[in-house]
C-alpha cells in the first residue's frame, strides 16, 4: 500500500507526518494563490489568515514537494487522518500528475493526492477570494493565530522555494509588500511611542502630574520625545534629557 500528496505550501518546509520520501517537482495547470482562509492555524475568526490554495489556469504549473507514505494500513491511515486534520479548511482532494524537473512531458507520478479548495464563497465557507496586492500585505502582516502569525508563514514558504531552486513570483511580490507594510507599521509605532496603558492608583495620577511639572525646569523638552512604558510599577522616561525619572510602587 502507497500513496503520494503534493504540497504546495507549508506541506514543503514542515510535513508534520512520517513519510518514507520526498521528491521535489511540479504540478500542471494549477497556481499557486492566497485565497483561502485559515481561522484556527495562522489567523482567527475574527481576523482570518491568507493561506495558499490554488487556482486551476490551463498552461500554468505549481512547484511543490511530493511525499510517498508507504508500509502498513496503520501507517497511511495516520499519515491521512494527521493531514486532513491539518488542512481542514480545503474542502477537495484533487487527484493530479506530477512532474520531476528532469522530464517535463511525461509524469513521474499519477494518482498524486493534492488538497485544494472549491472557489465559491457561498459553498466554500473558507474561500476569501482574490484581493488587491496591497490589502492581501495588510492582512498577512497583521494576523495572528494558535500557530503564530501569518506573515510568518509566507517568509518561509518564500524561503523554502528558494530553496528548492523554484521561487514564485506571487510569492516573492507578496513578500516585499508585507514587509513595506511591516515597515511602515515600525515607523507609525516609533513615531506615535508604546501605547498609553490606564492609571491604576490616585498615586500614579499624582506622579504623573508632577513629572509633566518638571518640564517647567526644561521648556525646551520635545514632547514627542516623551515615551512611557509600565513594568512592575509606574516608569516614565524622558529623553533629550541627562536624567531618567523613575517611579516604583
Amino acid at each position: 500500500m502507497v500513496f503520494w500528496v503534493f504540497g504546495y505550501g507549508s506541506l514543503v518546509w514542515n510535513p508534520g507526518f512520517e513519510y518514507d520520501e520526498k521528491v521535489i517537482g511540479f504540478i500542471k495547470d494549477y497556481r499557486r494563490v492566497f485565497d483561502l482562509a485559515c481561522i484556527d492555524h495562522r489567523g482567527t475568526p475574527e481576523d482570518p489568515a491568507r493561506t495558499c490554495t490554488l487556482e486551476h489556469i490551463e498552461g500554468a504549473v505549481c512547484w511543490g514537494a511530493a511525499y510517498c507514505v508507504r508500509g502498513s494500513p496503520e501507517k497511511e491511515r495516520a499519515a491521512m487522518q494527521y493531514l486532513e486534520r491539518r488542512e481542514c479548511e480545503y474542502d477537495q482532494k484533487t487527484l493530479v500528475d506530477f512532474f520531476k524537473e528532469t522530464d517535463t512531458l511525461r509524469p513521474a507520478l499519477s494518482g498524486v493526492i493534492v488538497f485544494t479548495s472549491t472557489p465559491d464563497k457561498v459553498s466554500n465557507k473558507y474561500y476569501l477570494g482574490p484581493a488587491p496586492l496591497e490589502e492581501m500585505a495588510w492582512q498577512i502582516a497583521t494576523a495572528v493565530g494558535p500557530c503564530g502569525n501569518n506573515r510568518d508563514y509566507l517568509f518561509l514558504l518564500e524561503k523554502a522555494m528558494f530553496d528548492i531552486g523554484h521561487e514564485d513570483d506571487l510569492v516573492i511580490e507578496l513578500a516585499n509588500e508585507v514587509r513595506k507594510v511591516l515597515g511602515t507599521m515600525a515607523k507609525e509605532k516609533k513615531l506615535v511611542g508604546s501605547p498609553l496603558k490606564p492609571l491604576k492608583s490616585q498615586t500614579q495620577k499624582k506622579q504623573l502630574r508632577w513629572i509633566y511639572s518638571c518640564r517647567l525646569c526644561n521648556p525646551n523638552m520635545n514632547h514627542s520625545r516623551l515615551y512611557y512604558s509600565w513594568r512592575e510599577g509606574f516608569e516614565l522616561f524622558l529623553f533629550d534629557t541627562k536624567c531618567i525619572i523613575m517611579f516604583q510602587q
